[in-house]
């Protein structure tokens, strides 16, 4: 299958008075049209980074990123960004905070046309009772079902996602994922997520991605998901493979992306026992136990 979004050599450092400081060196990724894909890693690792040379937010230090076979410079509304915040104006309602970007992406749409694209969006995410109230007037949720729609209202050919569920409550979060996955599926369209939790990459992708830790982080390992779309959290959940991939990222975070480097793992932890994989059908060791949280609310 041919690649949708070609992420070649991706490097950025920053100048300091010691010399450069590189946060990500020749960062290697090839995405599938379509595709779903979870970057994760320890904090300050560089995720964001990479994320934001993608949007065309942070400039490039070596490298090159190509999207539908063009090669990309700069920012564009081919990519739909959602932030942890959605940094909505605050002076505008929701209805005007989405209208705002469809107006500039479909200029030449009719105005009705242009109001029908925001008002769908929203209903769809949910807010079609909320979307003309201003964001102080809706909760944290509330304010990122808007960031969801502006994103995808745009039609962009790639979704772009910077821990979108970070600030939110437990429930408020699965609820999010539940609609990020219907529009995803809607739109087919194609994505990568930053995100720190483990269990929320597993639900959601079909590949993720591990960074080994910074300063010059690059792609340690990567992991195929297979379980099948349309999924439910409690059809993953009781999947027989995923307590053992579980265990593999979790694994990966706590040794392998300090090893991968030459670093000490904390503890001085090896790599062996419960840091490898789980042999296929084993119980699953306490460590990689699935959230009771989770499992509660998938019941």
């Amino acid at each position: 299958m041919s690649h949708y979004v070609e992420l070649s050599n991706l490097t950025k450092s920053y100048p300091t008075p010691k010399g450069s400081a590189v946060i990500v060196r020749d960062f290697n990724l090839n995405i599938r049209k379509g595709e779903f894909v979870s970057l994760i890693g320890h904090s300050g690792c560089g995720k964001s980074t990479v994320l934001s040379m993608l949007a065309g937010l942070n400039p490039l230090t070596a490298g090159g990123i190509i999207l539908a076979g063009k090669e990309l410079v700069g920012p564009g509304p081919d990519r739909g960004v959602v932030f942890q915040s959605p940094n909505l104006l605050p002076w505008l309602t929701a209805f005007e905070n989405v209208l705002l970007g469809v107006d500039q992406v479909f200029h030449t749409a009719s105005r009705e046309e242009r109001r029908d694209i925001a008002e769908y969006y929203l209903t769809v995410v949910g807010l079609g009772e909320s979307m003309h109230r201003r964001p102080a007037e809706l909760s944290q949720g509330m304010r990122q079902r808007v960031g969801i729609a502006r994103a995808f209202a745009l039609s962009p050919k790639m979704l772009l996602l910077d821990e979108p569920f970070g600030m939110l409550d437990s429930l408020t979060r699965f609820e999010l994922q539940a609609v990020l996955m219907d529009l995803w599926a809607r739109n087919n369209i194609t994505a990568l997520m930053v995100t720190n939790d483990v269990d929320e990459a597993l639900y959601l992708s079909d590949r993720i991605v591990m960074m080994t830790n910074g300063p010059e982080a690059f792609v340690g390992e990567i992991l195929e998901i297979p379980w099948e779309r349309p999924r439910d959290r409690r059809t993953v959940l009781e999947h027989p493979d995923y307590y053992r991939l579980r265990e593999h990222l979790i694994g990966f975070l706590n040794v392998r992306a300090y090893t991968l480097k030459g670093l000490t793992p904390p503890h001085g932890d090896s790599g062996h026992g419960p840091a490898d994989p789980a042999p296929k059908g084993a119980a699953p060791s306490p460590s990689a136990a699935a959230p009771s949280q989770l499992e509660a609310l998938a019941a």
